[in-house]
């Protein structure tokens, strides 16, 4: 039994969304098992993208597969650096566990390398959390932050709880110790992931992160209500919710039966039968791909045609493979395929 216990409440809601992710857990597990390297490399670049997006990093999917390979690429230097470094730590995350301080801090010092100027070292001092000039978040004090990162790496190590519940609260429990100066959210969401990954390995490629990247105002609300309530319930059963849709997404994603037979077949059938599109499909994709969460209203009023036609359009795209839909109609966002 461990000594320390985080504030949360097992309910209905969070029992049944385990099931559910359990069940598309064994397909999950059974595509993983058969998806190409591409595949799963798409899915890391997406992973890094969307968690670094969350913190204002400018670099689109395209430019951080271009940092992935290697490529020269014009953006900031530091957004730069930070894709380097979130590179660097997904790849190490096999190695980490998620019990030991020590590979904690090492993450950290991955992701913050050349950022911040003391990387991998628990802060010394007091901080809150903003957004713009209002104060969200006062964190517990410096003098505090070993005790409390001790006492969670001791709970995440010994506890009974089903790891899609603990690595939730584990999440909720670092925003809330806040344990560095600055990198807390992307280490937050980084050890969620090492921590599903060492209970099912293919969980490691599973891009949650791109989920909550279109539902950050939800994602810094819940948190909100979490510490007003001293309670992580409602965070918990938000990244649930948010797994769930992941997994469905990841399995709605075709399989390559064969690298070089998809890239081969791809290339031939974009040359030789592709129709061109359209001005106004052309005109749609560029919406979606500077508002991924555009209704079709929304292009309807910026394209001046109607909403039925922009609907038509959209399913169109989609045939056309050019557009796919992530997520509920309400809620959800576009996802726009090379």
């Amino acid at each position: 039994m461990s000594r320390y216990q985080p504030p949360f409440t097992l309910t209905v809601d969070m029992l049944n969304k385990v099931v559910e992710i359990g069940e598309l857990m064994g397909h999950w597990a059974a595509q993983s098992g058969r998806a190409s390297p591409l595949l799963r490399k798409e899915n890391r670049i997406r992973t890094i993208q969307a968690s670094l997006a969350i913190e204002h990093n400018s670099l689109t999917r395209d430019q951080v597969t271009a940092v992935m390979e290697g490529k020269r690429v014009l953006a900031p230097e530091k957004d730069i650096q930070e894709v380097r470094n979130a590179i660097l730590a997904y790849e190490k995350l096999p190695a980490w566990k998620p019990s030991h301080l020590k590979d904690l801090l090492d993450a950290h010092r991955l992701l913050m390398a050349g950022l911040v100027d003391h990387p991998g070292q628990l802060r010394r001092e007091d901080v809150g959390v903003y957004r713009g000039k209002k104060l969200v978040h006062m964190a517990p004090p410096a003098s505090q932050v070993p005790r409390l990162i001790d006492d969670l790496l001791h709970w995440i190590k010994n506890t009974d709880i089903h790891p899609l519940i603990a690595s939730a609260v584990f999440h909720y429990e670092f925003e809330f110790i806040h344990p560095f100066l600055d990198g807390n959210g992307r280490m937050g969401r980084l050890w969620q992931t090492v921590i599903l990954s060492k209970w099912r390995s293919e969980l490691a490629w599973l891009p949650i992160e791109t989920l909550i990247h279109f539902q950050q105002t939800r994602y810094y609300k819940i948190l909100g209500q979490c510490d007003k309530a001293s309670d992580c319930t409602p965070f918990v059963e938000f990244m649930l919710e948010n797994m769930i849709e992941a997994l469905r997404e990841g399995l709605s994603v075709p399989t390559l039966l064969s690298e070089e037979m998809s890239e081969e077949m791809s290339e031939e059938m974009s040359e030789e039968t592709a129709e061109p599109l359209t001005e106004l499909e052309e005109a749609v994709i560029r919406c979606v791909a500077k508002n991924p969460q555009a209704t079709a209203k929304a292009i309807a009023e910026e394209t001046s045609v109607s909403g039925r036609t922009i609907e038509r359009q959209l399913r169109a795209l989609q045939q056309k493979g050019k557009l796919q839909r992530i997520g509920p109609t309400k809620g959800g966002f576009w996802r726009v395929i090379a």
